[in-house]
């Protein structure tokens, strides 16, 4: 956010109260809402006090980048519990162009990077779903699997609105549904998401170097990783 035009910080506590069965963020004696103006009541004290950390660390004017916890639970609160059915749909659209599909046709060493990183997780997803995910080469479109995407479809709609939120962000995130899962189901922490979701990227920079915009792209797909895998900890953690 632009420093510049952000608001400035209106309270001097953020603090945790329980509410209705759950938990909520209180700006001093006010309490915390979306922007659609619901109350943001948590299911977990430990979410709860991860986004209150995030308000009580803003400085003089509030950056809402560094409020990546707060968001996903503002998400959560606004907007999935409305639209469940297009987050479930937007993570198995990935069934049809998963990234860990599609492979290179070389260099050698790439294509092995490749293998020794996403086969596990294909093998994983392949018995995890019950349909198999395909492997094309290069920009060939991989065979459609209505079955692989209306079994994707289910499974993300058996999660609740926090779990389907962080399963919609990882998805968006690596360009994949296996990942998204993997990291959902605790197959996959923070650092091996991002490290399977920029290995093409991680692999170039490697051999050729990198420059400031690929850094700091990296930096901030770490970040999102880590923000996600925080969230779902904090969820699970009660």
């Amino acid at each position: 956010m632009d420093q510049a035009h952000s608001p400035r910080r209106f309270y001097a506590r953020a603090e945790v109260a329980p509410k209705d069965g759950g938990f909520r963020v209180m700006l001093d004696d006010r309490p915390l809402k979306t922007a659609a103006g619901r109350e943001f009541i948590l299911p977990s004290r430990a979410l709860a006090e991860r986004c209150a950390e995030e308000w009580a660390a803003q400085g003089e004017q509030l950056d809402t980048s560094t409020m990546p916890i707060t968001k996903l639970g503002f998400v959560a609160v606004d907007l999935v519990q409305d639209d469940r059915a297009a987050r479930a749909d937007f993570v198995a659209s990935f069934s049809e162009t998963d990234l860990c599909c599609y492979r290179a046709s070389g260099p050698a060493e790439l294509v092995a990077r490749q293998d020794q990183t996403w086969n596990p997780l294909m093998e994983w997803g392949n018995e995890e779903f019950g349909v198999a995910f395909p492997i094309v080469q290069g920009v060939i479109a991989a065979p459609e699997a209505a079955a692989l995407r209306s079994n994707l479809r289910a499974l993300a709609l058996t999660e609740d609105d926090y779990k389907l939120t962080a399963l919609a962000q990882c998805a968006g995130l690596s360009g994949s549904c296996l990942i998204a899962f993997a990291v959902l189901r605790g197959r996959l922490a923070a650092r091996e998401a991002f490290e399977a979701a920029a290995l093409d990227e991680l692999w170039s920079i490697e051999h050729w170097g990198e420059d400031e915009v690929a850094r700091a792209r990296l930096t901030q797909l770490e970040n999102d990783f880590a923000a996600v895998c925080a969230f779902l900890v904090a969820l699970d953690v009660g």
